[in-house]
């Protein structure tokens, strides 16, 4: 019988597909005893099964690539850090050997132990992180009856679940599922924004569908209102059949998008550069026609392997990446890496009890003698290819980015003697998503050639607000005041200065925010290549002039649903 429920909308798309129920961290398991001559073999047992689901972390995390890797990355990184937790390793052990559990109700045990510690915390974040947990026990469980730990899908399934990992999505759409639900969830979290990156349609907070929905009921779901049909009616399919045919229609209207201009209605011109991480990112970015590579990612060097990358194979990539893009300028991030994103190096702090206000960014490259002299060597050889920035994150004050300019200079130095080819000039600019460095940015805007405002990270501390936390999602959004307020003040001070500004970051790359990032002058976006020709449309459907305009109204608005509605009469529908 047709019922519609609803959720959150997290990723667009149309789909139809048989229902596929899991609820991977529920562990249902009775009480199994074994006996005393049978312990050293259900502790080999559970060793083992720590050792595969290392293994396939690391295949995993080895198969991972292309601009969302390091977002990706970051939770198996965690996961392997759990695996080797001695409170939790140790005491499903300890329940082998003392209460002649099998390892399977010992797992349970143990979970349920670790969660009830996590229940009683008053912060909703660690609260929260009892998903890690589950996701590894999940794992760990999988591992003991020999059957892979991810979920598993189908060709036309639709996932309904509790919730999903990032670093499961990709495998998923490639075992063919149309489409996700979660039970839980924010459109703001890693796995959202790793599904539109995907074009894989996600609904999250909707557990109804979880209760109500069986293996094998069709569903129909719309990514784009949080919609959801369970055994739909021939209208039903009559409007999926649509709103496919319509999304056919607008990826042939996008891809004559690739050589048109960025070019506003009024005439002016808008740069779209792209966010990369490979070789082949930057060939994607090339492909659609965007200005040069906004930001390249380097932490996909330092994460992959036990050593750290010497300074001929970090000259390489960034070479064939000034190679790939043909004369557009390669805008290249210093290294991004802390204790949020571990390496196997030992580089990065490891029990940092804050990691996002910890040793990261360029205070890690300061830190660390010689990282940052070694990586300025291979960006500055590999300008002798083609033009290339500069970018430094996390910078927080003048001193940091004068610390990189005077060791820019002495490599400079130090390769024209060896006889090595440059640039002329390479830009040097500052990452603006600390907010000392947008608050002081007028004192040092002086020693930068241009600026890029990392938003995802300056919402973060701004609000205070964990942007992976769900229950922080009412209050993590780039549409509060303070924030907007901080865009436009970053913006002017640029524009005094004659520096360029881009921004990056999730709001850059959603289409629905090009009608306030205008307002507020920005030129330059940056943003990952799947979104750049929806970007590029809005662009091409707005007046700047007008915007401009109505900027003040926007700054006079107090409250998140007041920028709202002012977004609202500005929204721009597709053709």
């Amino acid at each position: 019988m047709r019922q519609l429920l609803s959720g959150t909308a997290a990723s667009r798309g149309s789909a139809l597909g048989r229902a596929r129920v899991r609820l991977p961290h529920a562990l249902d398991i009775e009480e199994v005893r074994i006996a005393p001559e049978d312990v050293e073999a259900e502790t080999a047992r559970f060793h083992d099964a720590v050792t595969e689901v290392r293994h396939e972390m690391r295949e995993l995390r080895d198969r991972l690539h292309g601009a969302l890797a390091q977002e990706v990355g970051e939770f198996l990184d965690l996961h392997a850090l759990l695996l080797d937790d001695p409170e939790l390793l140790s005491g499903i052990e300890t329940l082998i050997r003392s209460g002649l559990y099998a390892a399977d109700y010992a797992l349970r045990l143990q979970r349920n132990r670790i969660a009830a510690v996590f229940e009683g915390m008053d912060d909703p974040y660690l609260r929260s992180r009892i998903d890690d947990i589950d996701q590894v026990i999940g794992r760990l469980h999988a591992s003991l009856h020999s059957h892979r730990a991810e979920l598993q899908g189908a060709s036309g399934e639709i996932l309904v679940t509790d919730s999903v990992a990032p670093a499961e999505l990709a495998q998923l759409q490639a075992q063919g599922v149309v489409g996700v639900i979660t039970a839980g969830g924010s459109p703001l979290s890693h796995s959202a924004i790793l599904a539109r990156s995907l074009h894989l349609p996600l609904i999250v907070g909707a557990p109804q569908a979880l209760i109500k929905a069986n293996d094998g009921d069709v569903l129909v779901i719309d990514g784009a209102t949080g919609q959801i049909v369970l055994e739909p009616d021939a209208a039903d399919l009559q409007d999926h059949h649509a709103r496919v045919a319509q999304a056919r229609q607008e990826r042939r209207q996008l891809n004559r998008l690739r050589r048109e201009p960025t070019r506003s209605l009024d005439g002016v011109d808008i740069k779209l550069w792209a966010n990369a991480e490979t070789r082949e990112d930057v060939i994607e970015a090339h492909a659609l026609g965007a200005a040069g590579v906004g930001l390249y990612r380097t932490e996909f060097l330092f994460l992959g392997s036990c050593e750290l990358p010497d300074e001929a194979s970090q000259f390489r990539a960034y070479r064939d990446a000034v190679l790939a893009m043909t004369g557009r300028t390669v805008t290249i991030r210093t290294l991004d890496l802390g204790a949020d994103k571990a390496d196997k190096t030992g580089l990065a702090l490891k029990d940092e009890p804050n990691p996002a206000l910890g040793l990261r960014g360029v205070r890690l490259s300061l830190a660390r003698e010689g990282l940052l002299h070694t990586q300025m060597r291979a960006i500055v050889r590999a300008s002798g290819y083609g033009p290339v920035r500069v970018l430094v994150p996390m910078i927080s004050s003048g001193e940091e980015i004068a610390l990189v300019r005077r060791t820019l200079d002495a490599v400079r130095a130090e390769l024209q003697a060896e006889g090595h080819g440059m640039a002329a000039r390479i830009p040097l600019g500052a990452m603006i998503e600390v907010p000392s460095a947008a608050l002081s940015l007028s004192s040092f805007i002086r020693d930068c050639d241009f600026l890029s405002i990392g938003t995802n990270d300056l919402v973060q501390y701004l609000l205070a607000a964990d942007r992976t936390n769900d229950a922080l999602n009412a209050l993590y959004s780039p549409l509060h005041p303070a924030v907007l307020r901080v865009l436009r003040d970053v913006v002017r001070i640029a524009q005094r200065h004659a520096v360029p500004v881009t921004v990056c970051g999730e709001i850059a790359a959603d289409p629905v925010f090009v009608p306030l990032l205008l307002s507020l002058g920005l030129t330059e976006l940056s943003l990952h290549p799947a979104t750049l020709l929806e970007v590029r449309r809005a662009i091409r459907s707005s007046h700047l002039g007008q915007l401009r305009g109505a900027a003040p109204a926007l700054l006079r608005a107090r409250s998140r649903t007041a920028i709202e509605r002012w977004l609202d009469a500005r929204s721009i529908a597709p053709p």
